[in-house]
């Protein structure tokens, strides 16, 4: 009995496990019919953090083909969390990826006649020299019927057909100049980074359409929680800014994050797009300014773009290019997801008041 509710078990594998990944495992976890969790890694050194998450690490490399094989028929259901390669204008991960679960899993019923006449020539030979002559090997027929190997060889392995959730950006929008969009949107990727991630979504409805897989996409603004915030940043004084210049920002909880990732798995329709987004509708300084406060740290100093252009680091400027709010109405209509945090201030306000009176 044991035995056959391991067997029953729903099978999910995580690719990508990094702190929402491992947020994942845990929700999943306290379900009550608890799923089979998987975690691809290339690293066996995070194989004892996962294992202790609750998850079954599978050494295995999206750079590198020969070790993808063993992801065929692993899983019903994959969280794509990983991020594509550093350079290119396609996400080669992804394609990777979508081969290996595109693959048929290999069968032992569809290769035992191969097996058993590999294993009987190699022990016997086609023919046997003896004292008196030549003595040919009895056919393998002889040992195993000819209609068991073509019942066996007719018996193509079943192809699993994977719901796929895949963890794509809101940068594939660029810049929409403060505008309110929601998922109809066309994508108009400003940087390679969001070009490779149009890539990986195009990949996914290719295959969708094909019949190959299920996926639904994600579509993921800034994530924070307790140990994401910019608080080295704020104590760096980085600036931020001025208000005529600033942008509108997007954001999201990692609890709420994986919430949704693991509620798409169930509840996502095939070629869909969602906005995993809050409520908050935030100017990127004023975002700052609710961090700072909330944790009693000066305000970054604002300087208008001209300065920042010339002071700040270039991967940060590519974020102050780019202005949008985002409409999460599909998320609470289509998913019924309900958030923990509705918006930044909502978390701000409860990590406030568990954190221990001043003296």
């Amino acid at each position: 009995m044991i035995a056959t509710r391991t067997l029953r078990r729903a099978r999910i594998l995580i690719v990508g496990c990094g702190d929402v990944g491992l947020r994942c495992v845990e929700q999943l976890q306290a379900r009550r019919a608890r799923p089979r969790v998987f975690a691809l890694t290339r690293q066996p050194e995070r194989v004892d953090l996962l294992r202790a998450a609750g998850a079954v690490p599978v050494l295995g490399d999206l750079d590198q083909r020969s070790r993808m094989a063993r992801l065929a028929g692993l899983a019903g259901t994959v969280l794509h969390l990983a991020p594509p390669q550093k350079d290119g204008d396609d996400d080669l991960r992804t394609r990777r990826l979508i081969a290996a679960l595109k693959a048929r899993r290999r069968s032992p019923a569809r290769h035992f006649g191969r097996k058993m006449r590999a294993a009987w020539s190699t022990k016997l030979g086609t023919s046997l020299r003896t004292a008196s002559g030549t003595f040919s090997a009895p056919r393998l027929s002889s040992i195993v019927p000819e209609r068991t190997l073509r019942t066996r060889r007719a018996q193509p392995a079943p192809r699993l057909r994977p719901t796929l959730v895949y963890a794509s950006t809101t940068g594939v929008y660029g810049d929409c100049g403060g505008a309110r969009i929601d998922e109809t949107r066309t994508p108009r990727p400003a940087n390679a980074r969001a070009k490779r991630r149009v890539a990986a979504e195009r990949q996914m409805r290719r295959a969708t359409a094909s019949g190959a897989l299920k996926a639904t996409i994600a579509r993921i603004p800034g994530i924070y929680a307790a140990s994401r915030l910019p608080l080295a940043r704020l104590e760096k004084r980085t600036p931020a800014l001025a208000a005529e210049d600033d942008v509108y920002t997007s954001h999201i909880h990692a609890d709420d994050l994986a919430a949704i990732l693991v509620r798409m798995a169930t509840h996502g329709k095939a070629g869909r797009i969602v906005h995993a987004s809050d409520d908050s509708e935030l100017k990127m300084g004023e975002y700052f300014d609710r961090v700072a406060d909330a944790f009693g740290l000066e305000r970054a100093p604002r300087v208008s773009r001209a300065v920042a252009e010339r002071q700040l680091d270039p991967v940060l400027l590519s974020f102050m290019r780019e202005s949008r709010r985002l409409d999460n109405t599909r998320l609470k209509r289509e998913l019924r997801v309900r958030l923990r945090y509705p918006d930044v201030d909502a978390f701000l306000s409860e990590t406030m008041r568990s954190l221990p009176p001043h003296p």
